[in-house]
């Protein structure tokens, strides 16, 4: 069995990682850290987990995170960099689920999180973990970093489309939706009820942390940069990103048969019948990326709708699937998940 550690159990990620973690066959969570709820068990705070988890959070100096084979870090921007440098030494693997890790460029970074980097020699070595790109070196890696939830569903939508060269780099579109639940578990006047529900809002308009997250990515794909305009839009719903994404194309070219030639064997990529529209119920709690491309009229515009579970491919399923490839294991390990609907 494998022993995960948790630093930072109490938010949405957080409780996302116990929960597929509990049903997995070959991990088993051994620690879960909490400086503000140390002592609490598990299922007191989430009931969902009785019978699942039968551990109290602990401080990190309490939890002996280096005695585990792999740490999660389910922490707000800014913690990881400056702890997995110890475990790292001590032989653990690290996979951070929050941003400290995704930029290569360190002064990129930090002039959009607004911080010094506490470690920036490790970012070289951290491996972006989107399998369906990075499969080989998140294998062998010591250190993820779990992509960001707008960056993944984006990035697996317009990925077949610069990898073949079919499209225009200079005027990429990505229109965004997201559930309250990306904005995390916390206290905050614009995601309680009263405010957001039956509400829609754009915000980031001027630049969201994710733009320079997706250009790298795309860029990478393109092996140049990309003219990208990013709008993220807050929705009245709990989980889902819907990304609607919009390309130019320089030649005639058959989409759908593009999409699935890509993702043909991906396990959790699916690409729908031509003509589809995914919705994000169809993704609710699963660990799956739903797309369908579209050449409306027939003409030189493609659209793509790519949907994901923000919590779950967005973040912990994504998470979890990359420790099953760090360990050798069935990618699909604890992660074979039919979505919850209604």
């Amino acid at each position: 069995m494998i022993k995960v550690g948790i630093v930072g159990g109490t938010g949405y990620t957080g409780v996302e990682l116990l929960r597929l973690l509990a049903g997995h066959p070959s991990a088993r969570v051994s620690a879960v850290t909490s400086r503000k709820e140390a002592g609490m068990k598990v299922a007191d705070m989430f009931p969902s987990l009785r019978g699942r988890i039968d551990l109290a959070f602990s401080t990190p100096d309490q939890a002996r995170l280096q005695d585990c084979d792999v740490v999660f870090f389910a922490t707000p921007n800014g913690i990881a960099m400056n702890e997995a440098r110890e475990l790292l030494a001590a032989g653990v693997r690290v996979v951070d689920l929050a941003a400290d890790y995704r930029i290569q460029d360190v002064a990129e970074w930090e002039k959009w999180y607004g911080m010094s980097h506490g470690s920036p020699d490790l970012v070289a070595e951290a491996v972006y973990g989107l399998p369906e790109i990075n499969r080989e070196a998140i294998r062998g890696a010591r250190l993820v970093a779990n992509p960001g939830c707008y960056p993944t569903a984006v990035q697996l939508g317009f990925l077949p489309l610069i990898e073949a060269g079919a499209v225009e780099l200079s005027s990429l579109i990505a229109d965004c939706k997201s559930g309250v639940s990306g904005a995390g578990r916390k206290a905050e006047v614009g995601a309680l009820l009263a405010e957001a529900g039956d509400s829609f809002k754009a915000y980031g308009v001027a630049g969201h942390r994710h733009l320079p997250e997706i250009r790298q990515g795309l860029g990478r794909a393109a092996a140049q940069p990309v003219g990208l305009t990013f709008v993220p839009h807050l929705t009245p719903m709990i989980r889902g990103i819907h990304a609607t994404l919009y390309a130019r194309l320089k030649a005639d070219v058959d989409v759908q048969a593009l999409f699935e030639r890509r993702y043909a064997g991906e396990a959790f990529v699916d690409v729908l019948p031509a003509g589809s529209h995914p919705e994000t119920r169809s993704v609710r709690g699963a660990n799956v990326c739903r797309i369908a491309a579209h050449r409306p009229q027939g003409g030189e515009v493609v659209v793509v709708l790519s949907v994901i579970d923000n919590l779950v491919k967005g973040a912990a399923g994504q998470a979890v699937q990359n420790m099953n490839l760090m360990f050798g294991l069935p990618e699909r390990a604890g992660l074979d998940i039919v979505p919850l609907l209604p």
